[in-house]
């Protein structure tokens, strides 16, 4: 049998062994250490440091009590001391109020829902006054809504919708102050009366509107008539005034008419006592001309019979050339004779 012998270990190469290790582990072991510090300063850098974004607010508890409001921003606080309690948005808020049925003062129901929009204006209160910040203000909105439209009667809470809503505002944001919320608007979003109240209303809608046709109608009828009385009125007004008129201008012609005719009677008058013939008859010549003119212009004759001698007619006419020469002449003298002489006296022809 063959025993292998092996060698021991050289003394010198295991004394080395054995003296070096100690130093290697401690060397480790101050690494890690040293890791672990960096590492553990990073963490508590970390929380110490917060950014806020903007719009928002933080509170900060120390031991869980409250102690500030962290701003937007960066901020800073005391590490494994103070942590965040409450983040709270600053921004306003839409909140919707689910629908519920309501009776009004007349014992009609009306199924109602609104919108509420509330903005945070006090972080603190708004974090530790209230538990529950959007059902607190939720249900204050659904009892008063309920409050509000019951003390109405259904034609005015379907009409009177700002009406309802200031109300709502006022009495919801005084109850909202201790909690440092303030609620900018509440809105009611739809208001549905019951299927038959809603036809009745149709029916009553529909009846005043032909009632306001019937009276417009009789409105118009009567303006109407009152329109043609008055064109009537005013027009035999002015069919009187028209007829004074022309009978005040025919009388003032007539009168016209028999002064020159008085005036032409006149001055025959005068000729014939100045024992002037000629001017009787021009006169009567005039007048006989005319009344032969009317005669002959009817409009219905074809045929004229004068039963008369044409000898008068004629000779009127040499009267009237008689008279008009006979003018002429003591004209024509007048203007040849020297100034301030007396033109002789023509004797009348009998």
């Amino acid at each position: 049998m063959c025993i292998e012998s092996r060698a021991p270990f050289p003394k010198s190469r295991s004394v080395a062994f054995f003296s070096a290790t100690p130093f290697r582990g401690s060397a480790v072991a101050s690494t890690y250490f040293v890791f672990a510090v960096l590492f553990l300063a990073l963490i508590t850098v970390l929380a110490g440091v917060k950014s806020v974004p903007q719009g928002r607010e933080w509170t900060v508890e120390r031991f869980g009590r409250f102690t500030r409001v962290l701003k937007p921003g960066l901020n800073l606080i005391i590490p494994y001391f103070d942590r965040i309690g409450k983040k709270l948005s600053l921004m306003e808020e839409m909140l919707v109020i689910p629908s519920q049925v309501v009776i009004t003062r007349d014992n009609a129901m009306v199924t109602s829902d609104a919108i509420a929009f509330y903005q945070v204006i006090d972080a603190p209160k708004a974090a530790y006054e209230v538990g529950n910040l959007q059902g607190g203000i939720q249900n204050l909105c659904l009892t008063n809504v309920r409050t509000v439209i019951g003390a109405m009667d259904l034609d005015e809470v379907l009409s009177k919708r700002d009406e309802i809503n200031l109300r709502l505002l006022r009495v919801v944001d005084l109850a909202t102050q201790p909690w440092g919320v303030k609620v900018t608007r509440i809105e009611i979003k739809d208001l549905s009366p019951p299927t038959d109240i809603t036809n009745a209303m149709a029916r009553q809608m529909k009846a005043e509107r032909e009632r306001r046709a019937v009276v417009l109608e009789a409105d118009g009828e009567k303006q109407s008539q009152v329109l043609r009385a008055e064109g009537a009125k005013q027009a035999a007004i002015l069919q009187a005034e028209g007829r004074k008129e022309a009978a005040f201008r025919d009388a003032e012609a007539r009168e016209r008419s028999a002064q020159a005719e008085a005036k032409a009677t006149q001055m025959v008058s005068d000729a014939i006592a100045a024992g002037n013939v000629n001017a009787l008859n021009y006169f009567l010549g005039q007048k006989y001309v005319e009344a032969f003119s009317h005669l002959a212009s009817a409009p219905n004759q074809k045929f004229v019979v004068v039963p008369m001698e044409s000898a008068g007619l004629l000779g009127s006419l040499a009267g009237i050339v008689e008279l008009t020469k006979e003018a002429a002449s003591a004209a024509l003298a007048s203007a040849q004779l020297p100034r301030g002489s007396v033109p002789p006296v023509v004797p009348p022809r009998s």
